[in-house]
């Protein structure tokens, strides 16, 4: 997928039609605050989901039109409002200084220590996207993945 970051453990859904919705996607989304049904990715086409994890979406740019755009798209294939949620105005993937209990937790299920120096040597986006994989109910098989992938184990 030219141009669109997205990480190894993600491949397997990646692929030339973006099926999954992509950690990048899921990034920019908790920013915008809009919680998105993969039913509705579904329906979007190969173009607008590309768009969705190019567009520029951050805390200094562009988090309202990103939010704006995402909105118009579930509602044109949808008929219905995107449902929104509360942006985390302190994110625990954004505090490099603090390893959550979250994450702390499931790496010790594998009998991993995580130093806070490895922690803080991740990106946010690396951080975020090991605290969606370590929460409960989330299919976890990625989890090692991606600790090995940030070279983190």
């Amino acid at each position: 997928m030219n141009g669109i970051e997205y990480f190894k453990f993600e491949e397997d859904f990646i692929e030339e039609n973006v099926r999954c919705i992509p950690m990048i996607v899921r990034f920019k989304m908790d920013l915008a605050g809009i919680k998105l049904k993969l039913a509705e990715w579904s329906k979007f086409n190969i173009n607008e989901r590309k768009a969705l994890a190019l567009k520029p979406c951050s805390r200094d740019n562009g988090v309202r039109e990103y939010k704006s755009y995402l909105m118009d798209l579930v509602k044109k294939y949808s008929g219905n409002e995107a449902a929104e949620m509360t942006v985390d105005k302190n994110p625990a993937w954004d505090n490099e200084d603090v390893i959550p209990t979250i994450f702390d937790e499931k790496a010790k299920e594998f009998d991993w220590q995580i130093s806070i120096e490895k922690w803080k040597s991740l990106t946010q986006l690396q951080r975020f996207a090991l605290l969606k994989l370590c929460r409960p109910g989330h299919e976890n098989k990625n989890f090692p993945k991606a600790m090995k992938e940030f070279k983190i184990i």
